[in-house]
């Protein structure tokens, strides 16, 4: 009753192999009936992979070599299907001491199996994986770093070894902020806390930090660094990880593409002059014919045009080097506005466009607004942005100026509007960029380098202010300045911002 009760398969095999008897539930598990089960030897339902290592069993308990065993094997079920079972023989010997039958249990443990075969399979996809983004991390040509909660390194790849042999030649301890050779892009050696590591390490995220790592000035590399903190699920802080590119070969074009601006520029200074005193010159002679005046004319606005162009690249080159700095002395927002739009005023009426400013108090009388800052980069801020708005709007349309002085911040706040072209989204976030210039520009054929707004945001952002654009696509474009009143404490204030940065 035990054994044909039992939820254990269980058989009674006799020496020659037959089963001579077998229970309900080792019947189930191998898809026959108890009498069908009586009809088939062991050989049968053992799968042929197993089938030698069993019958190598059988015959060393057969044979007294052992009184047991204990073995896990597939089973062949009447269906064809394997499965698998925990396979326990107990000899059950005769009176003269030799093996009679073979007391079999069966336990079917095939999910289990079938578990451990998906658990192996998991681990070694895991492991693949592994070997395959390993090989990715080595191969890549970033450097990257991985950095622990306490800002150890954690882990880094051979492109990194290499920066680090460079960057600290005496060898590195293993954390976030060791000193070495490593230069600002000014030259000047970082600090601890201006290093990449160790501002990761505090949990900043950043994007393209630039450096120079390296002693020797001809084998030094330049690097942009970006960094993102990793986190627990719970949000805890839990390392960070830094990937370093090697921007050495562009920051030397562009400083090949400066150097050969900055000649050009300077080499072509020396004849315009010559060009624009020989036109004033033909200008001055009386009694001219109506066609050579419109020549001359027409020579002086391509030279008055050639110079601003080269104006414009000069300054670039200073901005890019960190030369151009700020004269900064007292001066009146408002007149200075005033003095750009009457400059402004002859090429807005040629060009068909009503120029206006809001500088008086609403009854005529001027308003003064003092400030501190360099005066001159001030006009040539609001210039830029209302030769620019003149230029993108068509003939009929309007450029209108607004000054605001905002007594909680003591800030002096710009408005510049047009009803001009617009600027389309994609392009909002790239005008301020060195030499870029947004299609609907390049497909009209409106003259520029692409130099004019990066100009402006540098001179603004030197003096400790901003600029906003907001912009829909024929509908037009306002441009918003905001500049502390009190923009330096000295008579010099280094150019800031933007100098000194790729691209």
């Amino acid at each position: 009753m035990t054994v044909e009760h039992s939820p254990v398969g269980m058989a009674l095999v006799d020496a020659e192999g037959r089963m001579v008897t077998v229970n309900q539930a080792l019947g189930d598990m191998l898809g026959y009936t108890r009498e069908e089960l009586l009809t088939v030897p062991f050989a049968k339902v053992t799968a042929d992979l197993d089938l030698e290592s069993n019958l190598r069993l059988f015959q060393e308990a057969l044979t007294g070599q052992r009184d047991g065993y204990r073995v896990t094997k597939r089973y062949v079920r009447s269906d064809g299907e394997h499965v698998w079972g925990d396979l326990s023989v107990a000899v059950v010997k005769d009176a003269e001491g030799r093996p009679a039958y073979f007391m079999s249990q069966v336990v079917d443990v095939t999910e289990r199996m079938r578990d451990q075969e998906r658990l192996r399979a998991a681990a070694q996809l895991l492991e693949n994986q592994r070997r395959f983004a390993d090989a990715i991390v080595q191969t890549v040509d970033v450097g990257l770093v991985l950095l622990d909660a306490d800002g150890r390194y954690a882990a880094m790849n051979r492109r990194h070894r290499d920066f680090i042999a460079l960057a600290f030649p005496d060898g590195h301890l293993g954390t976030a902020g060791q000193e070495g050779a490593v230069f600002g892009l000014d030259g000047v050696p970082w600090t601890r806390e201006q290093m990449p590591s160790w501002r990761a390490a505090h949990g900043e995220e950043f994007d393209d930090v630039h450096m120079w790592v390296g002693r020797d000035p001809l084998l030094r590399r330049a690097l942009s660094v970006s960094a993102r903190s990793v986190r627990d699920p719970d949000g805890t802080f839990a390392g960070a990880g830094l990937a370093y590119t090697d921007i050495t070969d562009v920051l030397q074009a562009l400083q090949v593409k400066d150097d050969f601006i900055a000649a050009v520029s300077h080499e072509l200074r020396t004849p315009l002059a010559a060009v624009r005193g020989r036109t004033e010159l033909l200008a001055s002679y009386p009694d001219q014919p109506p066609e050579v005046r419109a020549d001359v004319a027409a020579l002086q606005r391509n030279t008055a045009r050639l110079e601003r162009l080269v104006s414009d690249l000069i300054q670039a080159g200073q901005l890019q080097s960190g030369a151009l700095h700020l004269r900064c002395a007292a001066y009146d927002v408002v007149a200075v506005a005033a003095e750009a739009v009457a400059a402004a005023e002859p090429g807005a009426a040629a060009a068909g466009v009503a120029l206006s400013a809001a500088l008086d108090d609403g009854s005529g009388t001027p308003r003064r607004i003092p400030a501190f800052g360099d005066a001159g980069r001030v006009r040539q801020v609001l210039d830029n942005l209302l030769s620019n708005a003149v230029k993108y709007t068509a003939d009929g349309g309007s450029v209108t100026l607004e000054v605001y002085w905002d007594d909680e911040v003591d800030e002096v706040e710009l408005v510049l509007a047009d009803t001009g072209l617009g600027i389309p989204p994609a392009d909002l976030d790239r005008v301020f960029e060195r030499f870029y210039r947004c299609a609907s520009a390049r497909q009209r054929g409106i003259e520029g380098l692409g130099l004019g707004l990066s100009i402006t945001r540098a001179l603004v952002e030197a003096h400790g202010g901003h600029v906003l654009v907001e912009s829909e696509v024929g509908v037009g474009t306002t441009f918003t300045v905001r500049l502390p009143r009190l923009a330096a404490s000295g008579g010099h204030a280094s150019l800031v911002g933007r100098a000194g940065a790729v691209g």
